[in-house]
């Protein structure tokens, strides 16, 4: 059953999925005049602003909380272990291709959470639902899609947003500290049920704050060894950049290869493209769709150009990733302990156990907008409570093809959303040209206030 599972998802995740993600990507930068490089200061600049909170607006949280919600969600054990594996199969050139992928993917991500506020609806709880089964259906006119999506989100939440982050949490924490499993499946489930039990509002509470304290816990740690050695790093870059287009890959040794680790592993973390953060995006407090919008395409920009590239230059700097049996999150360990010994160590697996909790909360709420768009939102308490239940059991057994199972509902629940996508484009088109007049109109504004 194991390999039947492993093989469905190598053929799920093969070459036409990744080329649709990535073309899906493409053709909406081109599409939107390549607007993630044109509007990215002015992004970041309302994504980290107190000020920009549209109080009069309808929705459940703010900007920054629907940001670090879907952020939680995103910055996972795919930052650390990902990486590590997309450098051991693919060569270190498929960190530059985890770039490539994510500046197209900033285009998706932002044409996501734009439809996800447009067409979101307020549910019978007073509370904002929207998402890829919402823009499905009232945009695309096909609920069926809609339903098709919301069954796969549902199942990948007790997957990857569930019993994968806590079984990675219990294993990195008997490896390193010897602590049973057991204890750790009872504090996790604690931890998890008092953050989720008071829905949005509350999980948003927490991301908003717990989000960029673990953020920084990493990317310093990973800057300390970069700054220590500075010397290397130019050589560490120029390896990346040309085995990005000369391939030396264990696992094949051609260019395809490199590019496709790299790709999918990229997608793997900053999930651009599978239509799970516009769920998150869709409770922000906005005005127009475009603002949140911009304010979700930030997140692939963190996740994967700052907080990947920390892991992946590391690894390469370390050069431990060739000839060695070690992958994964061991590798990730491995490399930063070469440079900081068992602080280093220290700091991948609190990383682990940070990621992959912010990770557990980040999901919980996708999985729940899904179930409660199958279903209806009176059977969402039940849901919330047999999710934190799973947490305990996914900390205590050996999950096995749990894993596997878990990427090939992550592969299906993109290909809905992309055909939606593609299908809206015209709309997120249309709704960016009329947000980005005014969004001049405001800047000059602004401009002018400061000047007087």
């Amino acid at each position: 059953m194991g390999d039947i599972i492993s093989d469905i998802s190598s053929f799920v995740w093969g070459p036409p999925t990744l080329i649709l993600i990535v073309g899906t990507g493409l053709y909406l930068t081109f599409r939107l005049a390549f607007l993630q490089f044109r509007t990215l200061p002015y992004a970041l600049r309302l994504a980290f602003s107190p000020k920009r909170q549209d109080k009069a607006s309808k929705g459940d949280i703010s900007h920054y909380e629907a940001l670090t919600t879907a952020m939680a969600a995103t910055i996972g054990t795919g930052n650390i272990v990902g990486v590590a594996t997309a450098v051991v199969l693919g060569g270190p050139g498929a960190v530059f291709w985890m770039w490539i992928s994510a500046f197209f993917g900033m285009a998706t991500k932002y044409a996501e959470a734009l439809l996800a506020v447009k067409y979101r609806v307020v549910n019978s709880r007073g509370e904002m639902s929207g998402g890829p089964m919402y823009y499905l259906e009232r945009g695309l006119k096909a609920k069926w899609l809609g339903v098709t999506f919301a069954i796969f989100g549902s199942i990948a939440a007790f997957g990857i947003g569930n019993m994968v982050q806590s079984n990675s949490v219990s294993d990195a924490l008997q490896r390193s500290f010897s602590v049973p499993t057991w204890v750790t499946g009872i504090i996790l489930t604690l931890l998890t049920g008092l953050v989720i039990l008071g829905g949005i509002k509350s999980i948003g509470r927490v991301t908003a704050f717990f989000v960029p304290v673990m953020a920084l816990f990493y990317v310093i740690g990973g800057l300390v060894i970069i700054v220590m050695n500075l010397d290397i790093v130019p050589n560490a870059i120029a390896l990346i950049f040309n085995d990005a287009f000369t391939g030396s890959a264990i696992g094949g040794g051609i260019l395809g290869t490199v590019i496709r680790y790299g790709v999918a592993r990229g997608v793997f973390s900053n999930e651009a493209g599978l239509g799970s953060a516009p769920i998150a995006a869709a409770a922000a407090k906005t005005d127009y769709p475009g603002r949140q919008a911009l304010v979700s395409m930030t997140q692939v920009f963190i996740d994967t150009i700052i907080v990947c590239s920390i892991t992946g230059i590391t690894i390469v700097m370390a050069d431990m990733y060739a000839g060695s049996t070690l992958n994964g999150g061991d590798l990730t360990a491995a490399s930063f302990a070469f440079f900081l010994g068992d602080t280093g160590s220290l700091i991948v697996t609190i990383g682990i156990v940070l990621f992959a909790f912010s990770t557990l909360v980040g999901w919980s709420y996708y999985g729940e907008k899904c179930f409660s768009y199958l279903f209806n939102d009176k059977a969402v308490p039940y849901y919330r409570v047999v999710f934190v239940l799973v947490v305990f059991y996914g900390a205590i057994e050996q999950l096995g093809i749990v894993w596997g199972i878990a990427d090939i509902m992550n592969a299906l629940m993109a290909i809905p959303n992309l055909i939606g996508l593609l299908g809206l484009s015209g709309v997120v088109v249309y709704e960016t040209k009329k947000f980005i007049k005014i969004a001049k109109e405001e800047e000059k504004e602004r401009k002018r206030a400061k000047a007087a």
